[in-house]
């Protein structure tokens, strides 16, 4: 039976209780069906390897979650409270739940509002798999037999109805069970694609720290090097100047062709004269 958080969504004391839980927003990341986050990434910061920065999409939710609310109760009648829920290890933060506990609200505000993906997959009766999962683990922690998602564009709103999956539940949990293993060997799942694996060990912070001094060199030798050859081209009065060892030498260069704009191409599957792909490699200074 799930009990009520005595907890403010988004105060430092609700991050802490989260690092703990296992949270409906990261079940679809456990079950590798999150866009955005992938089980090695979540892993990351349930670990405190790394701290998730909210972003824009994630503050106009935030901003919006009042306003949406209000709109959703003026439209069905229902009042909804805020709950953060817990039943076991499993964890819910909610949108709003009715005074008896029957049903439970989930607030989406997608930027492009009612031209979003979101909005469209909606209104043709289609709720995305990662945020079906989230809501699914909602009801598991709640015990409701109803869930309304509700998309606000910030002036209306669009409802749909959510039943309890209970194989969908039932395999929530699996997953969380054996994605409990990485946390408590603090073993990273395997990596996808998606993912970029953090090196803490010496061997690779000796190699970073040598890298960093001498591209500080590299950068100090291209600034000089800049400087002086605008000095150099500031002497120029003639096309082709030269002296002390160094030639200076003006010319044109045709521009490149915007194969975009060439109405004979259009409709042209200009893949099949690609040449074959190669592999680069990109070395960047991250703070």
């Amino acid at each position: 039976m799930s009990a009520i958080q005595k907890l403010i969504q988004g105060s430092e004391e609700w991050h802490a209780y989260r690092q703990t839980m296992r949270n409906a927003s990261e079940s679809a990341a456990v079950l590798g069906l999150s866009p955005w986050t992938t089980p090695y990434q979540l892993w990351l910061i349930k670990t405190g390897r790394y701290v998730q920065e909210t972003n824009t999409a994630m503050q106009r939710g935030t901003d919006l979650e009042p306003a949406a609310r209000t709109a959703y109760e003026l439209q069905t009648g229902n009042v909804m409270q805020p709950l953060v829920l817990q039943d076991g290890l499993y964890s819910a933060s909610l949108d709003g739940m009715t005074l008896d506990g029957d049903h439970i609200l989930e607030i989406k505000c997608p930027m492009r509002g009612t031209r979003s993906d979101l909005w469209q997959e909606v209104k043709n009766g289609e709720v995305p798999a990662h945020y079906m999962i989230q809501i699914q683990h909602q009801l598991m922690v709640s015990g409701a037999s109803l869930a309304h998602l509700w998309i606000f564009d910030g002036n209306v709103g669009l409802l749909h109805s959510i039943n309890r999956d209970d194989i969908m539940m039932a395999k929530i949990k699996k997953v969380w069970d054996a994605f409990q293993q990485f946390l408590d060997t603090d073993a990273p799942p395997p990596l996808t694609d998606q993912d970029r694996a953090l090196r803490d060990d010496a061997e690779w912070s000796e190699a970073a720290t040598a890298y960093l001094n001498a591209k500080r060199l590299s950068d100090d030798a291209v600034e000089h090097l800049n400087s002086a050859k605008e000095n150099l081209i500031a002497l120029c009065k003639h096309p082709k100047e030269q002296g002390a060892g160094v030639m200076v030498t003006r010319y044109w260069k045709n521009g490149s062709v915007d194969y975009k704009r060439v109405s004979e191409l259009q409709g042209v599957d200009l893949e099949q004269y690609r040449g074959k792909s190669r592999e680069e490699i990109r070395v960047t200074e991250k703070s």
